[in-house]
């Protein structure tokens, strides 16, 4: 890293962290805008608001549109250095265009890796104080509506039934539970009646009946009352929106395991999540490099052209990864295929683009 490296890098975090930082007041200032009768109606403080929701909201919102930022930013200062001719200089001396872009790979890589952990970790968590303060203010949480015959499978060999449950009082009608052995039925519990035991971490059971199958012996019998442990807790049971978004990356790995295991369906949405993490770290690489690749050439346009270039470029990044995700969520297309799609494309835009620069 030579002078010029740090010159050019130090322009790259420094527009970068100014143009995150205008972006973050205009975002704040609007959602303050939007909520400000939920927040005056629930008589919030400004400690409140500004602890309990915007240091979650925060975050959240400079992830979304990091990748984006930083393609606008590296435009924005790389084109300012071409129409004063500074790159014009620095290629002259005998530097190479490759060369040239050793300090955007080091900034990219930075700021990839900068965002890779942070939607792994402080992200989720951001989320998790957000869609709390939202669920409790905001968006009011609703009753939740009764289910009926809701079948789940708890690990290898169990599966419950429920012929109805109240998630408003965690309690339900119908209960069945099965253990299965390959082909063959183990042990089979019926229940007039099952609810939830918050105290002692079990379920209990009302009126039932219970059969031990053993080859062609089988052994019945009854209680009053009784208690099982399962591995299934009342929030399970209810489905909420967006939950993957406030699960660190190591929670979303259990989750997805646990929801395997019992063979529940509609999980691409969560291998979205998991799978968009890392790419879009990767989206920051390959955005920063066609970025200043396209703004390190002078033309009459100046800023103005490639910044209308790089809004171009941005929209069309968004729209395709738009459609790849909801074509993985909709009609099972690959998770991880889906969320690479846009990096592989822009990727190919990328090296097309450096093999057209001068050199």
């Amino acid at each position: 890293m030579t002078k010029i490296d740090w010159y050019i890098l130090r322009k790259f975090i420094g527009t970068f962290i100014y143009s995150l930082m205008i972006l973050l007041v205009i975002s704040v200032v609007i959602d303050v805008t939007e909520k400000i009768d939920d927040f005056m109606s629930n008589n919030l403080s400004f400690y409140t608001i500004v602890v309990d929701y915007y240091f979650g909201f925060i975050p959240h919102i400079a992830a979304l549109l990091f990748p984006l930022f930083i393609f606008i930013s590296v435009i924005f200062f790389t084109s300012k250095m071409a129409y004063r001719t500074e790159i014009v200089a620095i290629l002259c001396s005998g530097v190479s265009f490759r060369r040239f872009l050793r300090p955007y790979w080091v900034g990219a890589f930075l700021f990839g890796g900068l965002l890779w952990l942070g939607n792994r970790w402080t992200v989720p968590v951001a989320n998790k104080i957000r869609t709390k303060f939202e669920a409790e203010y905001v968006h009011k949480k609703k009753a939740q509506l009764n289910m009926y015959d809701k079948t789940i499978r708890v690990d290898s060999f169990t599966y419950v039934t429920f012929g109805s449950y109240d998630p408003n009082y965690k309690s339900g009608s119908n209960f069945l539970y099965e253990d299965v052995r390959g082909q063959n039925i183990k042990f089979k519990m019926k229940a007039d009646r099952i609810s939830w035991d918050s105290v002692a971490g079990k379920w209990k059971l009302d009126y039932v009946t219970m059969r031990a199958i053993n080859g062609l012996k089988e052994r019945w019998w009854s209680k009053t009352d009784t208690t099982i442990k399962i591995p299934l807790n009342p929030k399970e049971m209810y489905e909420e929106k967006n939950i993957q978004e406030a699960m660190t990356t190591p929670e979303l790995d259990t989750y997805i395991a646990r929801e395997e295991l019992k063979g529940a369906e509609g999980l691409n949405t969560f291998y979205v999540e998991k799978y968009r993490r890392t790419a879009s770290s990767g989206a920051v690489v390959i955005l920063t490099l066609i970025g200043g690749i396209i703004a390190s050439k002078k033309v009459r346009g100046g800023s103005g052209l490639h910044l209308a270039v790089g809004i171009v470029i941005s929209a069309s990044y968004i729209i395709f990864l738009q459609f790849s995700t909801v074509f993985s969520i909709k009609a099972d297309l690959n998770p991880l295929l889906a969320v690479w799609i846009p990096n592989f494309l822009f990727g190919g835009l990328a090296f097309w683009l450096y093999l057209r620069a001068p050199k």
